[in-house]
């Protein structure tokens, strides 16, 4: 009885102050997850707008080709099959030197490489007004890939210095929605130096487009070798403390990685299911891109400058989708069914929106939900291979991927564009289109926990 006394006691004393130790831990660990939260707020308004502004003139002078072909393709007498394989081109140099490129900034450092790339491209995008017949056409699409290699797959690459596994698809997605914001930029701008600026100094509208939207990539260019750090250490902008905590961050994910060599991330067979489920996310992707302003036109608008205003409606949906859907995965750790249902989604809309063709509101509110669920798979997606990979096989296996599931930028408008010319119509192009995502989709939830590849003896 006194045994059971004392037990007793004991409890009732060591209760409380079990119970204050456990606050006390919970408030350390709190309190270190603020300050932890504090410094990668410090580094996001530091990296994210210049990179997000980087790829917004990234993507305008790749995709401006979409808005070109209003006027060009009647200016140069190209069919729709000279356009798409002109606009896909572009993805045989992207592909060709993706993995070199990327290699190469290991090398030479984040800050050189992404502007050697920047100003490179800005040249070629405004060489693009030369333009004189398809040869010329095919050139200059095809340099302009080869000029770009590297710049999405070494961003990527650059985050992964920065930010760890469990931050990253949020990152990655507030960076990605310079694909929509070009969008809502790119549309009215183009539509609007096309018509504003045609036949001035004897140059077409859709020259105009090509030489303004390239040189802000050049200038940007420029700026990135004066802004940009090539790493945590050589940041200046961060105190001694700081950079300490955000390479433990990053120096703890590599320590859970298998570290793996460039010869078995090319055998491996989760990164060339990864860029399988990229390459059906960008068949997508592409479609909408180069398409999007002949949908529109499709429908019944025919006034350039209107089918820009409307262009960037289905893009600003997705820029706050697919940040939403970032930070819900982030916050819940899931992935798979994150990035499988808005690649169905993408694909419904744009069945829905080639169905009702010919009724604008139907067609847009389609595309709406096609463009948000297309854009929304993208930085999930990303999420998964740099959770994988670490060190030169990150470099190489996000190079891999990106130029393998970029060659959809080559067969999705060269495919649509076939198709069109034989049938007189898009319908069947965008029921492709829609296949591709669905099935992406469905590829993502085959294996339901991908694994890091292991080293083989």
């Amino acid at each position: 009885m006194l045994k059971s006394e004392a037990l007793s006691d004991v409890h009732c004393e060591s209760g409380p102050a079990a119970a204050r130790a456990g606050l006390s831990t919970l408030t350390r660990k709190n309190a270190m997850n603020s300050n932890d939260d504090a410094v990668y707020a410090k580094v996001g308004r530091r990296l994210l707008p210049f990179l997000f502004l980087c790829y917004v003139v990234a993507y305008l002078d790749r995709v401006n080709v979409g808005f070109a072909k209003l006027q060009m393709q009647a200016d140069l007498g190209f069919s729709d099959t000279v356009y798409g394989i002109g606009a896909g081109i572009f993805f045989l140099g992207y592909f060709l030197f993706e993995v070199p490129s990327n290699l190469l900034m290991t090398k030479a450092g984040a800050r050189i490489w992404i502007a050697r790339i920047m100003v490179t491209w800005g040249i070629l995008s405004s060489a693009m007004m030369f333009a004189d017949g398809a040869a010329t056409f095919y050139l200059l699409r095809f340099l302009l890939g080869v000029a770009e290699a590297g710049f999405f797959p070494g961003i990527i690459l650059y985050l992964t210095y920065w930010y760890p596994a469990q931050r990253r698809a949020r990152v990655i997605a507030l960076f990605m929605s310079a694909v929509a914001v070009a969008g809502i930029v790119g549309g009215p701008l183009s539509g609007w130096i096309m018509q504003a600026l045609a036949g001035r100094a004897g140059l077409s509208g859709w020259q105009w487009l090509f030489l303004l939207e390239g040189l802000p990539s050049v200038l940007v260019g420029v700026w990135t070798l004066f802004y940009l750090d090539d790493g945590i250490r050589s940041a200046a902008w961060l105190t001694e403390q700081e950079k300490q905590l955000l390479e433990r961050g990053i120096d703890a994910e590599a320590r859970a990685k298998a570290p793996l060599s460039l010869g078995q991330v090319f055998r491996s067979g989760t990164v060339w299911l990864l860029a399988l489920v990229y390459f059906c996310f960008v068949m997508g992707l592409y479609g909408v891109s180069f398409w999007l302003p002949q949908l529109i036109k499709n429908t019944g608008v025919k006034d350039v400058f209107d089918i820009g205003l409307l262009a960037a409606i289905p893009y600003l949906v997705a820029a706050v989708v697919m940040v939403l859907v970032a930070r819900h995965s982030d916050r819940t750790g899931e992935r798979r069914w994150h990035t499988a249902w808005s690649a169905f989604a993408g694909g419904a809309g744009l069945i829905v929106s080639t169905i009702y063709f010919d009724n604008t509101v139907v067609a847009m509110a389609a595309l709406c939900v096609a463009t948000a669920g297309i854009l929304s798979t993208l930085p999930l997606f990303w999420s998964l291979p740099t959770a994988l990979l670490t060190g030169t096989a990150a470099a190489a296996g996000i190079a891999l991927i990106n130029s393998i599931g970029n060659l959809a930028g080559f067969a999705s408008p060269y495919l649509v564009g076939v198709i069109k010319d034989a049938t007189k119509s898009t319908a069947t192009g965008m029921y492709l289109l829609a296949a591709s995502l669905i099935v992406g989709g469905a590829l993502v939830l085959l294996r339901k926990k991908p694994a890091p590849p292991q080293a083989r003896a």
